[in-house]
C-alpha cells in the first residue's frame, strides 16, 4: 500500500492538533484498545501514562517522516521486532487501528472528516505493513 502526498499532509496536520494534549489522547487510545481487545492488555506495562507518551512520541516521529520511508526503515524494523518479541500477531493490528481511529475521531470531533479517516487508514496500513514485514511478525 502506498500513501499520497496529500494523505501525508492531512495526517501530519491532524497529528499536530493532538500535540497539545498527548496525555489525554494516549489514555483514550489505550481505553479504546482494551475495550476492543482486552486480551491485548497483557502486552503493555502497568504504567500506561508512560507507555502512552512513548506511543504518541513514536507515532509523531513516524508521521513526520512518512514521505521518506528510508528515514524510518530501521525504526519500522525495531518496532516490528519489539512487537514480535512481545508476542503480537498480525491480527492484533486491527483493533489497534480502530482504537487509533476512535482516538482521532474523539480528539478532532467534526474535524475528523471521512477524507481524514481514509488518509489515516492508508497511513496505518503503510506503517503496520512495514512493521509486520520488517519485524517478522507472525500471522
Amino acid at each position: 500500500m502506498t500513501i499520497s502526498a496529500a494523505d501525508i499532509r492531512l495526517v501530519q496536520q491532524s497529528f499536530d492538533r493532538l500535540r497539545a494534549d498527548f496525555d489525554t489522547h494516549s489514555t483514550f487510545f489505550y481505553e479504546a484498545l482494551f475495550c476492543r481487545a482486552p486480551e491485548l492488555r497483557r502486552y503493555f506495562r502497568d504504567d500506561l501514562e508512560g507507555q502512552g507518551m512513548k506511543f504518541m512520541t513514536t507515532l509523531g516521529v513516524i508521521v513526520q517522516k512518512l514521505e521518506d520511508e528510508s528515514q524510518i526503515a530501521e525504526h519500522y524494523m525495531g518496532l516490528g521486532r519489539l512487537h514480535a518479541a512481545l508476542g503480537i500477531h498480525v491480527a492484533d493490528f486491527a483493533p489497534m487501528e480502530e482504537a487509533l481511529i476512535d482516538t482521532l475521531r474523539n480528539a478532532l470531533g467534526e474535524g475528523f472528516t471521512p477524507e481524514l479517516d481514509a488518509a489515516w487508514r492508508r497511513a496505518y496500513a503503510v506503517v503496520s505493513g512495514n512493521m509486520i514485514q520488517r519485524g517478522g511478525i507472525d500471522g
